[in-house]
């Protein structure tokens, strides 16, 4: 088992079978470098004042959580009114649907997690249902409470476990209407989609995590080891190369461009089109 605890552990049912399971996070909370703010003369971390405009610094028990049902106006919620519906954690997380596997919009996934059978007993049953989802090509999904919380969940296979994801509900997305709407409804040039196409091609593989690297980050943590090395003094990073602004003289041809990706940067060939005559 993980060196990690379980953030749950319950039953996964399914009709009459409960199967004693046990969920953890699959993502790091430590994987990339966090900041406090510091009081550079003293080095040591800034804390912040609950203040309210007019009145100045406020005392911990004034404070009341408020929801903000018209600008500037609030309903008051306390602590105890908030605990009362907050709901139990329940221990059995039943799957109540199923779908195909590439039927839920990508946009709804949120957060990843593993599920796996609690004991020994459990592991039979765990394998039946993992392998039972694996050959129908279907997710499972139900609903967990977790933390006061209940969220919408989609267990699918994963390896030799499960993995369960946390989905958003319909009303916390936004509509892409908005965001779309301006774009035109036009079909792409043939000769166009034909080089992508082939370029998409060229680059297609198997997914592998390992390929990709945060370049960011791990420029992050290179300046913070260099920053300890140096005891603190100040140290100079390289900018990187301004880009030039494009105008009229440098705009590349999009089917030259598309040529030049497809051809591995050489010099693309002649492009030739055809064009019904007139009749």
């Amino acid at each position: 088992m993980p060196a990690s605890r379980p953030i749950w552990k319950g039953q996964l049912r399914l009709s009459l079978v409960s199967i004693a399971v046990e969920l953890y996070t699959a993502t790091k909370a430590n994987a990339k470098p966090s900041f406090r703010q510091i009081h550079e003369p003293s080095g040591k971390p800034i804390h912040y004042e609950k203040v309210v405009d007019g009145i100045g610094p406020v005392d911990k028990d004034e404070i009341m959580k408020g929801f903000e049902y018209q600008k500037d106006d609030y309903v008051l919620l306390t602590d105890k009114e908030i605990d009362a519906v907050k709901l139990e954690t329940r221990k059995t997380l039943e799957l109540t649907q199923f779908v195909c596997s590439d039927e839920i919009d990508p946009l709804y996934f949120d957060k990843p997690y593993y599920l796996v059978p609690s004991d020994d007993l459990a592991e039979d049953a765990f394998i039946v249902i993992r392998d039972a989802l694996r050959k129908s090509g279907k997710i499972g999904l139900g609903q967990l409470a977790l933390r006061g919380k209940e969220y919408l969940v989609a267990v699918k296979p994963a390896g030799k476990g499960l993995l369960l994801e946390t989905l958003h509900y319909e009303d916390e997305l936004r509509k892409a209407d908005p965001y779309f709407s301006d774009i035109p409804g036009k079909k792409a040039d043939a000769d166009l989609l034909e080089v992508a196409t082939a370029l998409i091609d060229k680059k297609t593989d198997k997914f592998d995590a390992k390929v990709f690297k945060d370049h960011y980050q791990a420029a992050l943590r290179e300046l913070i080891a260099r920053k300890l090395k140096s005891k603190g003094r100040k140290i100079t990073t390289q900018d990187e190369p301004r880009e030039e602004k494009a105008g009229k003289s440098n705009v590349i041809d999009l089917m030259s461009a598309l040529k030049t990706s497809l051809e591995g940067g050489k010099k693309p060939a002649k492009v030739k089109t055809t064009r019904k005559k007139a009749s």
